[in-house]
């Protein structure tokens, strides 16, 4: 009978599948985003904070930026053919929790409790108030109660049958009940740090993570002290490590561990340095571990631009397969990793999205993002102009293929164990993740006097055994590059000094991108640079609850612009011209694109950033040049919750906001030769402007207005990836007057593929050029190899695959007029 049983469950599920596919099939998506699924609210950004299958649903919370006694945000409801519906019982708030308790049958997400047949109950904010962060089991009762964390560190237990909540220690918003504005960091004096995250038990503990600091120093730095990772034991808490942290969870997961005496708890986080990884072990305790970060957008003391990493399993009953966001990286992380088995953390891709949470669901994965905040919190610049934010938060779900996370970005990720720190001899850094990538390689500075050997030492199979993988001595006052053979196996590395010193050890690993420099005919209908006849527009999400996206037309023929009038894009991607002047006069006035937001000369792109400091970008097609003197085409735009999008002379940068250091960690996504006149948020959507309307019926993702005269290309921001792999070409020097060992303005260098140098200069003796590589971004420089040049000739060099580096610069020996210019294919 059983048996039976079980085949009328398979053969229900799949029929449900079956509806559920072809119910999807049926409404619009671009890129797997459906337009109709987007989440509003009132507040100054709308995140997704939870995203679970549930009772034949999948249950979604959204959360405001710092609402403890509630919001305008909802509870939603998701059927399998995508229909979504907003439930009555919706009390809002800042929640990002959720927990399964097998014992009670029910779904604890935000303030709510789900049964199994999707009623729901809730828990006011008035008698368990907070920003909702993170749920544990019970350390005594776990049958009868679960524990709430919130981010200002008030800590409940609840009955899962009555939900009556007991407050353990209270939350410092109800303490200061005034302080309800993120800037004002209602932090607690019970733990350091602020901002609380994730929140798990086992162990004997409950284990609480914060990632960020209270006080104005911390929303302008972004290497200060910052964060905690804490334990408590049902009695006192225990400050583990002062460093940021994000995720705590386990191999249970949303149930919470099946052996929590003995099962292992994980936590991740960072700092300046690079990501962290902690294990805890029932019977030794912590062990940290270290990672390297494809983006710095997660960066900032504060702690705001991380919402939310996670570690989730996302495979079968049968089994599990655990992907684990972090820094913009997706990751494989292994159901089997303890402190004395450690092997198996891999790289899988980078990606742009801020997601908040995922799952899997009817065969796809989904992703919980944070689009589009109104506020848009600190991050202004230049660069933008006086460009106001959207008129009103959203974001959306992200619907996947199970293997997306192997298909988007290159893995290319660096980080360090010591940045000029005293090491002591033998003292050996944290392990660096080593597996993983086939092009390796390090840098170590050392800012003392006198020479160091240095020793690498390898853990090959994740137990904990060491060997000694190479030495490299590193002169007083000097720097060293090391290149790790393709060969050279290992889970992780670490480094050791043979005398005490101070230091700075980076790694760099890099895979080859395979993408070639063609466009993905994804981007089919876009104008290409060179076309003088152009559909383009600038670009507003509405407020006021018209959930729309307004745009100013606007048509280039033979490259002079001309109005075309208003238009909206409704939720079901319906573009249509409308009779709004004053919409039209606040577009075109309030979203102007500025004028000289960088310089172009014959060498390079300058850019100035906030702080005063010079960075300079390669150059694309010629034609860039004017467009961009002309302010024809946007530059920089926030396109997701906190992180900007930097397009510029035909290339798109991730640009992380002033606070996480900005242009010092800028990084290339794609090139390519399109006349993107501007871009923006909607609904989960990349939407952009610059169509050439007499192609625009190619390409589906192309929306094109009733009248034919209007048109926008909508996406995914990921689908960036797809326009081609970075090129330029350039130098900080072209033929330029410079004084002998006079340093260049830094050239970006990273994450690019191919890279050849081409040297020379004016002068009647033979000049010595030294090149000076910045791993990190914001220093150190370290000298990599010296160039002779004789007169009248060029000298010309091919950097090798494992040079890494993210910033380059030059400097002579003697006063010449010198060029050093750089080609990347």
């Amino acid at each position: 009978m059983k048996k039976y049983i079980r085949l009328a469950a398979v053969l229900g599920w799949l029929m449900g599948l079956h509806q559920s596919v072809n119910a999807q099939s049926k409404l619009p998506s671009y890129s797997g985003i459906y337009p109709h699924l987007a989440m509003y609210n009132n507040e100054g950004e709308c995140g997704t904070g939870a995203v679970v299958p549930w009772a034949n649903k999948l249950w979604v919370v959204t959360y405001g930026p710092h609402l403890p006694f509630g919001s305008s945000d909802k509870l939603y409801e998701i059927n399998p053919d995508l229909k979504q519906i907003v439930r009555t019982e919706s009390i809002g708030g800042t929640p990002a929790n959720r927990m399964i308790h097998p014992e009670s049958n029910q779904l604890f997400i935000g303030p709510y409790a789900i049964d199994s047949k999707a009623n729901v109950r809730v828990i006011p904010y008035k008698v368990m108030p907070g920003r909702h962060t993170g749920n544990a089991r019970h350390l005594t009762d776990p049958k009868g109660k679960i524990y709430y964390a919130t981010m200002e560190e008030g800590f409940y237990e609840v009955d899962v049958n009555t939900l009556t909540p007991t407050m353990l220690y209270e939350d410092n918003n109800v303490k200061n009940p005034k302080g309800t504005d993120e800037s004002n960091n209602q932090h607690s004096s019970l733990l350091p740090g602020a901002h609380g995250k994730g929140f798990y038990s086992g162990q004997g503990v409950t284990v609480y993570s914060n990632n960020g600091e209270p006080g104005q120093k911390a929303l302008e730095q972004f290497d200060i002290p910052s964060g905690s990772l804490s334990e408590w034991n049902g009695k006192d808490w225990t400050v583990v490590r002062r460093n940021q942290f994000v995720e705590v969870t386990g191999p249970g997961g949303i149930y919470g561990n099946k052996n929590p005496e003995t099962d292992p708890i994980w936590a991740t986080g960072w700092d300046h340095k690079s990501v962290l990884l902690g294990t805890r072990d029932a019977k030794t305790g912590w062990h940290f571990f270290r990672l390297p970060k494809a983006s710095h957008s997660y960066d900032g003391a504060h702690g705001w631009n991380t919402e939310w990493p996670r570690i989730r399993d996302v495979g079968t009953v049968q089994k599990a397969d655990y992907l684990m966001t972090m820094h913009g990286m997706f990751w494989r992380f292994p159901e089997t990793f303890t402190a004395s088995s450690t092997a198996g953390i891999r790289p899988r891709s980078a990606y742009l999205k801020v997601i908040g949470d995922y799952t899997r669901w009817n065969e796809q994965l989904v992703f919980g993002c944070d689009d589009s905040a109104q506020k848009e919190f600190l991050n202004k610049r230049k660069a933008k102009g006086n460009l106001e934010g959207p008129g009103q938060s959203n974001s959306n779900l992200w619907f996947t293929s199970l293997t997306l996370p192997d298909q988007l970005g290159p893995n290319t990720a660096e980080g360090a164990v010591w940045l000029n720190e005293a090491i002591k001899a033998n003292e050996t850094s944290d392990p660096f993740l080593f597996a993983g990538w086939s092009n390796r390689s390090a840098w170590v500075q050392n800012n003392s006097d006198g020479e160091v050997v240095v020793t690498f030492e390898v853990d090959k199979t994740g137990k904990g055994n060491w060997v000694p993988l190479q030495t490299t001595t590193v002169g007083a006052r000097s720097a060293a590059h090391v290149a790790f053979a393709a060969d050279a196996s290992g889970e992780w590395i670490r480094i050791k000094p043979g005398k005490t010193a101070n230091l700075s050890a980076h790694f760099f690993y890099a895979d080859t991108d395979t993408r070639t420099s063609a466009t993905n005919s994804l981007f089919s209908g876009l104008s290409s640079v060179n076309t003088a006849n152009t559909a383009g527009g600038l670009l507003y999400g509405l407020g006021k609850n018209r959930r729309a996206l307004g745009m100013a037309a606007l048509t280039y023929k033979g490259g002079q612009p001309s109005d075309v009038g208003y238009y909206e894009l409704d939720g079901s991607m319906n573009l249509r011209r409308k009779d709004d002047a004053d919409m039209l006069k606040f577009i075109n006035d309030k979203f102007a694109i500025p004028q000289k937001a960088v310089t172009v000369d014959e060498a390079s792109i300058l850019v100035v950033d906030d702080k005063g400091r010079r960075w300079r970008l390669p150059l694309g097609n010629d034609t860039y040049t004017n467009l961009t003197n002309q302010g024809a085409l946007r530059i920089c735009r926030e396109v997701a919750t906190e992180r900007d999008m930097f397009n510029c002379h035909g290339t798109f940068y991730e640009l992380p906001a002033e606070n996480a250091d900005g242009y010092a960690k800028i990084r290339p996504i794609a090139s390519h030769n399109l006349r993107i006149n501007d871009y923006a948020s909607y609904r989960g959507l990349l939407v952009m402007t610059g169509i050439d309307l007499q192609s625009a019926a190619k390409n589906e993702h192309i929306i094109v207005s009733d009248d034919k005269k209007a048109a926008v290309w909508a996406g995914a921001i990921d689908d960036l990836w797809k326009l081609g792999k970075p090129t330029g070409h350039g130098g900080p020097w072209n033929n330029t007057a410079v004084k002998a060992d006079e340093v260049s303005d830094p050239y970006l260098i990273g994450f690019y593929d191919r890279r050849s140098l081409q040297l020379s200069h004016k002068s009647t003796v033979p000049v010595t050029f030294t090149i000076e590589a910045d791993p990190v971004g914001n220093g150190p420089w370290m000298a990599y190899k010296t160039i002779t040049v004789e007169p009248g000739k060029t000298t010309n060099y091919e950097f090798p695959r494992d040079f890494q580096a993210r910033w380059i610069r030059f400097k002579a020996d003697k006063a010449c007029q010198a060029s050093t210019m750089l080609r990347y294919n």
